[in-house]
């Protein structure tokens, strides 16, 4: 029997960025798969955006080595650089120039036979066609994270990274992206390095997740298993009665609380809760709801982020 073998698109190896007071990345390794969704997390001022320069080529590396397509990118850069594109919510491009004339001024950046035919391929992907005679001034910011979303896919890359790419967006908007984010990985094995804020939308999109802070990688893991790693579940309840007697037993027992009108939610550990909910009943306080919510990504975050 056959076994499949999935190739590093990318492979980064002991990089390291370091300016005269502080290390702005250390000594990083990781790998991203061709078809893989790779989420980028940290807190701000960890040292993803320093490091995704450094994958464009913008910034040079104090020291390591990054490898696309099992070639050094400090020596194939052109050859490289032909495959991957890069957006972010926070790139400006050029406000008195039209979203047509921007995602043609980009297109010469690449090799593309059909200019014309390749925009309006992006355009009708990207639902532009109302746009696309507008300058970049006259857009909403939901708009021009779209525009910035189309110009990298107009070489139709190999290799995506991706930086905040759905902010601002309106909700239906972001799921038309995730869904196409997912058809091009399915489709066409592109491999996405992906950094958001919005833990629901990274777990949702991200077969892996690295989690970089303070310059060094303190975890690369599957969404899953990294919530797993977080003893803390939440209960939240609408009391009806006992409002004061609940206050007072999470005090007592050493247990986060917070409460927003009449709802309450508690972090403990998940073993507690059974433990919790019967000290509640036999104390007379009453609930008319209650929802247990275990660990999630989100979690996580918070606990790493803080570190």
């Amino acid at each position: 029997m056959l076994k499949l073998i999935i190739m590093n698109i990318l492979d980064v190896v002991n990089l390291s960025k370091h300016y005269k007071k502080f290390k702005a990345v250390d000594n990083i390794s990781f790998s991203l798969k061709e078809g893989e969704i790779l989420g980028f997390l940290g807190p701000n001022g960890a040292g993803k955006t320093t490091t995704i320069q450094m994958l464009l080529g913008v910034l040079t590396p104090t020291s390591g080595q990054i490898n696309y397509f099992g070639k050094s990118l400090q020596e194939n850069r052109e050859e490289i650089l032909e495959k991957v594109n890069f957006s972010s919510t926070y790139t400006h491009l050029p406000w008195r120039l039209t979203v047509w004339e921007n995602l043609l001024y980009t297109s010469y950046l690449y090799e593309i036979s059909d200019r014309k035919k390749r925009i309006e391929r992006i355009i009708e992907i990207f639902k532009l066609k109302k746009l696309h005679n507008q300058t970049m001034s006259e857009l909403s910011a939901g708009q021009l994270t779209r525009v910035n979303l189309a110009k990298a896919f107009i070489n139709f890359p190999k290799v995506l990274l991706l930086d905040e790419p759905t902010a601002s967006l309106d909700p239906d908007v972001a799921v038309y992206i995730h869904d196409f984010l997912l058809n091009q990985r399915s489709q066409f094995q592109v491999s996405i390095i992906f950094t958001s804020h919005n833990m629901a939308e990274v777990e949702k999109l991200c077969d892996r997740i690295v989690f970089i802070n303070k310059g060094k990688i303190i975890a690369d893991d599957t969404p899953n298993n990294l919530s797993k790693t977080i003893e803390i579940s939440h209960i939240t309840f609408f009391l009806q009665k006992g409002t004061n007697e609940a206050l007072a037993y999470c005090q007592q027992n050493n247990l986060i609380v917070s409460q927003n009108g009449k709802y309450f939610k508690v972090d403990c550990k998940e073993k507690t809760i059974p433990k919790i909910l019967k000290d509640l009943m036999e104390l007379g306080i009453e609930y008319s709801e209650i929802s247990i919510d275990k660990p999630d990504l989100q979690d996580y975050f918070l606990a790493k982020a803080n570190l």
